[in-house]
């Protein structure tokens, strides 16, 4: 036992004196659990797609793929013609890839030869461009692409062509693009306007943009690639590309021609007299097609100066005067009350309550038909009309019917249903003579389509079809019935009512020999924004007229309205009215050529494209019009107006010519129209103040038109006073 425990004692003295074996065995040790730990790890890894709640390949595959967006194009607007209104335009930027990294073919290798190629197609020395080409990051090394500074950017698609018909290596572009108008302020409430949200994507805002947005708008496909660290695309690595499905195409139902009368009229209106505000539509009474439609003052919706976003033809709901006694004298017709030779004491009317209601001329007529009253526009006629014959709910019922108090249904965004909220005697009265409720320009339209039809009420509309990027059409609108809500009778009597206002009572004033034209004036108070009754100043009334011609067989529906005329301009709505009347009779040749319905000298434009200039030019000066020509070619690529317009003498047409040069003009004089006909025909970008006539312009006469080209312009009225009844 002894020999035993000393033995023992010498192991423990050795182990004692020997630390570093000890230390080893503790490290091995420590190394083995470390391992095993490892190992495990690794194991896990190798069994699992998960590790703490990660994905391991889609964690991977975001570090080595990248995802670019393919936007899709947005689909044009287009007038019922096919001439484009909205369309996309794409600029390009220049850049190329000099990083050896990319591969064969991939980057720029023969410099000299790239630079020389180039600066026959921008506007760059070979010299400039090689130094965008040689350039060095600050470490020294080459960067991995390049652009070519301003020169380089904004390159228009003609640019772009040529430059990839030079089969240049490296040579790339980056592609932008935005919403162009290429007519500027026309139609431009109807139409309203897109722009790029902060994704780079074209929203619509306002007008067919904004409510056919979807539709527009198309959708986005995708490409994606293996990338570098520096997050650029490996050369010779496989993509997978989903392709973008462009927008539909719209057709509207408008006519650019019709629609240029209309902004002329307004225009030389604007110019002439002095109102807050003038919105007229223009219908095809067969159809219910919208053929043009505007108001003053209005936007371009390239610049997008919008005082207000509210279109007064359809988001505007005002009292509509007196030309809504057509609808409550057709209401007694067809309640078989009607007699227009019995008469009645013209001047005042006081209701049961005391109210006392009055003609604008207090003093009467004394005893007139009913008939005679409403060329006459006696409010007291048709007070006298509901009081004996009708009462409350046939007076709205009738009114319902036509589609006043809802909403039409027309393609255009923020319609308004009006109101219809009339209950005691003295409301019922007044809704009678058009005070006290509210209606829409375009429900006027549609109401008015039913005298045009022999009683058949039609659906207005504005959207002719939409087309999808293979052609094929998704949607057709046509004429639609939507009912009968008038007798033949009553449609022929109204005819000749509405006659013998513009023959022999209040809208003399819209009188054209020859024409036919008949119609319903009226004349409405501004009601307070507080509720609190009407407006008392000189300029607080409404003007409106309803009509359409020629009387046997209407064609053409004409509604306007005059918001806050100034007392030396009565004839502002008249001189609009007449002049799209005028207009738009020639160029639908609704009556015979020979017979003598000028009222002043005019010309019908030809086609006038491929045509020598001076030749054209010549004619055309001959004829009596202002000629603009644009470019120092000696042939005609392009014309505004088009062929088939007709313009009164004095009027100006523009004729591009195939010349490279071109030269700025002296826009002083020129109406706001011209100068920005001119500036959108050679997209010439521009800033412009005030109405009416140009009186000064940034930049002089002769100056060379570029792409840098840009334009300040102001503009002032030059109004004539007193231009009588």
């Amino acid at each position: 036992m002894t020999l035993k425990k000393e033995k023992r004692n010498k192991k423990k003295q050795k182990n004692k004196s020997n630390p570093s074996r000890r230390n080893a065995n503790l490290l091995l040790l420590v190394s083995f659990l470390l391992l095993s730990i490892l190992l495990y790890r690794a194991g896990v890894l190798t069994m699992s797609s998960e590790i703490d709640g990660r994905n391991l390949k889609a964690f991977a595959a975001t570090r080595t793929i990248a995802t670019d967006t393919l936007l899709a194009k947005r689909g044009t607007i287009y007038d019922v013609f096919g001439e484009p209104l909205a369309q996309n335009v794409y600029s390009y930027t220049l850049i190329a890839y000099l990083a050896e990294s990319r591969g064969e073919g991939e980057y720029v290798q023969d410099k000299e030869m790239t630079a020389e190629k180039l600066s026959t197609v921008i506007d760059l020395s070979k010299e400039e461009i090689l130094n965008f080409l040689n350039r060095k990051m600050n470490d020294g090394r080459t960067p991995y692409q390049v652009e070519f500074g301003s020169k380089g950017k904004g390159l228009t698609e003609l640019m772009k062509d040529d430059i990839v018909s030079l089969n240049l290596p490296g040579i790339d572009f980056i592609e932008t693009q935005k919403r162009y108008y290429p007519k500027g302020d026309f139609l431009s409430y109807t139409l309203g306007y897109a722009k790029l949200d902060e994704n780079g994507k074209i929203i619509g805002e306002l007008g067919i943009e904004a409510l056919f947005n979807e539709e527009l708008t198309g959708t986005d496909g995708y490409k994606k690639y293996q990338k570098d660290l520096r997050g650029y695309k490996i050369a010779n690595t496989p993509e997978q590309i989903v392709e973008a499905k462009d927008g539909n195409d719209i057709y509207l139902t408008v006519d650019s021609n019709v629609q240029f009368f209309i902004e002329q009229a307004l225009e030389n209106a604007s110019n002439r007299y002095k109102f807050d505000q003038l919105n007229i539509i223009v219908a095809d009474a067969k159809t219910g097609k919208i053929l043009g439609l505007s108001t003053t003052p209005s936007f371009d919706p390239n610049v997008r100066n919008i005082t207000s976003y509210l279109d007064p033809n359809i988001s505007v709901a005002v009292e509509p005067g007196s030309t809504m006694k057509i609808f409550s004298y057709m209401a007694a017709m067809e309640n078989g009350t009607y007699n227009g030779e019995e008469t009645f004491k013209s001047g005042t009317f006081v209701t049961k309550d005391g109210t006392e209601l009055g003609d604008y001329n207090r003093n009467g007529w004394g005893y007139i038909t009913y008939d005679r009253g409403f060329a006459l526009s006696s409010n007291i006629g048709v007070v006298n009309l509901i009081d004996k014959y009708m009462n409350r709910d046939i007076l709205k019922d009738y009114y319902k019917k036509l589609g006043f108090g809802s909403r039409t249904g027309i393609e255009l965004s923020k319609e308004v249903s009006g109101k219809l909220d009339f209950q005691y005697e003295t409301e019922v009265l007044n809704a009678g003579f058009g005070q006290g409720i509210m209606t829409t320009s375009i429900q006027n339209i549609k109401a008015l389509t039913s005298i045009a039809n022999d009683g058949i009420l039609l659906q207005p509309y504005i959207v002719d079809k939409i087309v999808d990027k293979d052609g094929n059409i998704i949607r057709q609108n046509t004429r639609q019935e939507l009912g009968r809500v008038a007798s033949k009778a009553t449609t022929d009597k109204m005819k000749e009512l509405m006659e013998q206002v513009v023959l022999n009572g209040t809208g003399s004033t819209y009188y054209m020999e020859g024409y036919n034209l008949i119609a319903k004036t009226g004349t409405a108070q501004i009601a307070s924004e507080n509720g609190t009754g009407y407006l008392k100043g000189p300029y607080d009334v409404i003007r409106g007229f309803a009509g359409m011609f020629p009387k046997e067989d209407p064609q053409i529906i004409i509604y306007a309205n005059l918001k806050r005329p100034n007392p030396n301009s009565p004839s502002a709505l008249a001189s609009v009215v007449k002049e799209v009347v005028e207009n738009t009779s020639k160029y639908y040749n609704i009556y015979n050529e020979t017979e003598e319905t000028t009222t002043m000298p005019s010309v019908k434009l030809e086609n006038y494209v491929n045509q020598g200039t001076e030749k054209v030019k010549t004619a055309l000066q001959t004829a009596g019009l202002q000629v603009v020509t644009l470019g120092n070619g000696g042939i005609v690529v392009d014309q505004v107006p088009k062929e088939n317009v007709t313009l009164t003498e004095g009027s100006r047409v523009f004729l591009l010519t195939n010349g490279q040069e071109k030269l700025l003009p002296n826009f002083t004089g020129w109406s706001k129209k011209d100068v920005l006909t001119y500036l959108d025909i050679l997209k010439i970008p521009y800033e412009i103040e005030g109405t009416g006539y140009l009186t000064s312009q940034s930049l002089p006469e002769n100056t060379p038109i570029t792409e840098e080209t840009t334009l300040s312009l102001v503009f002032q009225p030059k109004y004539q006073e007193n231009q009588g009844t």
